[in-house]
């Protein structure tokens, strides 16, 4: 899920940028240091929209640069497991398809697609349902979910995140589209249905033994 906080840091802004517009140097360290960076308790950074509050400067003896202390404000995705996740299919092989969830890629493995057998379509990058005739291709909006997750701080690119659409509401856009659209047509037919009659059987009087 994404969410929009707010942090504390104390961030140094280097000597050849001394005489520029304090917030904006800060806002560009911050952005270049901390955008695409994971940790672990705070999550995904995505962007550093906003600088709320500069202290005063502090200078460390034999370092030309200034330290401040600093509020801002930040978008971040945090990801757990079992979460329900809509992405962007950014690349498809012969196991799978990869996902951009935005600032970070997942991993769709062919045997989360479907319970159908997938063949791999590589002149048009797609993987295909076997019965189905279903695909998925790269451009492809999906809603999947999170069945494994690892992510790595010190090596973003390193993380690794799996996904899964072999469950119900879950699958590409036009997947979702089409079983909406089934529904509709069943609840339709069975609106069709005349109501069921009744037979109502007359009781059986009691007869006496003699």
């Amino acid at each position: 899920m994404y969410y929009k906080i707010r942090l504390d840091d104390k961030v140094r802004v280097p000597p050849n940028r001394l005489g520029e517009k304090l917030e904006k140097v800060i806002l560009d360290v911050l952005q270049e240091h901390l955008e695409g960076s994971i940790d672990k308790e705070i999550g995904i950074f995505i962007c550093v929209t906003k600088v709320l509050g500069v202290g005063d400067g502090e200078i460390v003896p034999g370092d030309g640069g200034v330290y401040y202390d600093v509020r801002f404000e930040a978008l971040v995705l945090r990801l757990a497991l079992q979460e329900v996740m809509e992405g962007v299919v950014v690349e498809t092989t012969s196991f799978g398809a990869f996902v951009s969830l935005g600032p970070i890629d997942a991993m769709l493995h062919v045997s989360q697609i479907s319970d159908e057998y997938i063949n791999f379509d590589e002149k048009n990058a797609r993987l295909i349902c076997q019965e189905s005739k279903r695909f998925i291709g790269v451009g492809d909006s999906i809603r999947a979910r999170v069945v494994t997750l690892s992510l790595n701080e010190r090596e973003p690119r390193d993380s690794k995140i799996g996904l899964t659409m072999r469950q119900a509401g879950l699958g590409t856009a036009l997947w979702l589209e089409e079983d909406m659209n089934l529904e509709k047509e069943k609840a339709k037919e069975k609106e069709k249905e005349p109501p069921s009659e009744k037979k109502e059987r007359a009781p059986r009087k009691a007869t006496k033994e003699r």
